[in-house]
């Protein structure tokens, strides 16, 4: 992930320029900086802190407001919130946040499909098209789209993409991380008691969480140059998956690693974000909506417990979440 000359994103095979166009996500280099640097100085920690932290929590809030016994908490809470945050992110508060929903599900299908062999759905390309246009609408004004296609130097198109990556991402990740860590947290009654008891372990749930269980559990890179990585031998052009699933889970690194373990020391190690030049952008602001949801559910909602866990086990190729958390208290 560190060495992008040797292992690149920059191939007509990427799966997500296959659906949105080149973006942040699928160039390397200079081309790389040039798309990712408009977008970068807003997402960093202290940026997110000061502008992010009030209005998370009066989401979250509004949000458990609305729940009811029988509730899906990665569609009632953590999916909704999580773009309600991106939208307001990039400026398109005024558009409507189930559409928005609808078009990334459609999106990710698309993307996750060819991940499986199969071609860019026509669905998917209609939802990017009905994203790209509630984006252009912002494109104007004071919003970060606009200041990205105004002093930051790129153009509309190029604007539209990388909207739609960083939405793509900050919807989908975060709606994972949070679902995933709700389930961890449900499944296991220990570590739940002593957060219940002590809400200053969040944090370290949160990180253990995104070691288990990454919600982008696979990534994909093309090698450029014949190399050796390890014992196998790798060909120029060859299509390498990089899984940050099993690497969170290397015994070489983390003991037990297999277990839900809250007081694991180097659960920060996990590399669910990505590392080098593609580390996620957004990823101070997951783990702030992750963290509010969590804090404010368990506070709100006493006695909170999963209605069936077996149903709730995050499953999927590329991304990993719990299909559904119905959750009774």
């Amino acid at each position: 992930m560190r060495d992008a000359e040797t292992f690149t994103v920059d191939d007509p095979r990427f799966s997500t320029a296959r659906v949105i166009g080149p973006m942040m996500l699928s160039v390397d280099g200079p081309e790389h900086d040039r798309h990712r640097a408009p977008f970068a100085r807003p997402f960093r920690r202290g940026a997110v802190r000061e502008r992010f932290s009030d209005l998370v929590v009066r989401e979250v809030d509004a949000l458990v407001d609305e729940l009811a016994p029988g509730a899906d908490l990665r569609r009632e809470l953590a999916g909704p919130l999580a773009a309600t945050i991106v939208m307001h992110a990039l400026g398109l508060d005024r558009a409507d946040r189930d559409a928005v929903l609808g078009w990334y599900e459609r999106i990710v299908a698309s993307t996750s499909g060819i991940a499986e062999g199969r071609e860019p759905t026509p669905e998917g390309k209609a939802a990017f098209r009905e994203l790209g246009a509630a984006i252009e609408g912002a494109l104007d004004g004071e919003s970060l789209l606009a200041a990205a296609a105004g002093d930051g130097g790129l153009r509309r198109d190029e604007v539209v993409s990388n909207a739609a990556v960083l939405m793509f991402g900050g919807i989908e990740t975060t709606e994972g991380m949070i679902a995933n860590l709700l389930f961890h947290l449900l499944t296991n009654p220990e570590a739940l008691a002593r957060v219940r008891a002590d809400p200053s372990l969040v944090p370290a749930a949160l990180e253990e969480s995104l070691r288990l269980e990454p919600a982008a559990a696979t990534i994909d890179r093309y090698a450029s140059r014949d190399v050796s990585l390890g014992d196998t031998d790798i060909r120029a052009g060859d299509l390498v998956t990089i899984s940050i699933r099993a690497a969170n889970r290397d015994a070489a690194v983390f003991d037990d690693a297999d277990r839900f373990d809250l007081d694991r020391p180097n659960a920060r190690l996990h590399l669910a974000f990505a590392h080098g030049p593609h580390v996620c952008i957004g990823m101070h602001l997951a783990r702030l909506e992750a963290h509010a949801a969590v804090s404010r559910a368990l506070e709100r909602l006493p006695g909170l417990r999963l209605v069936d866990p077996a149903a709730a086990a995050p499953r999927g190729l590329v991304f990993r979440k719990p299909p559904e958390l119905r959750v009774s208290w």
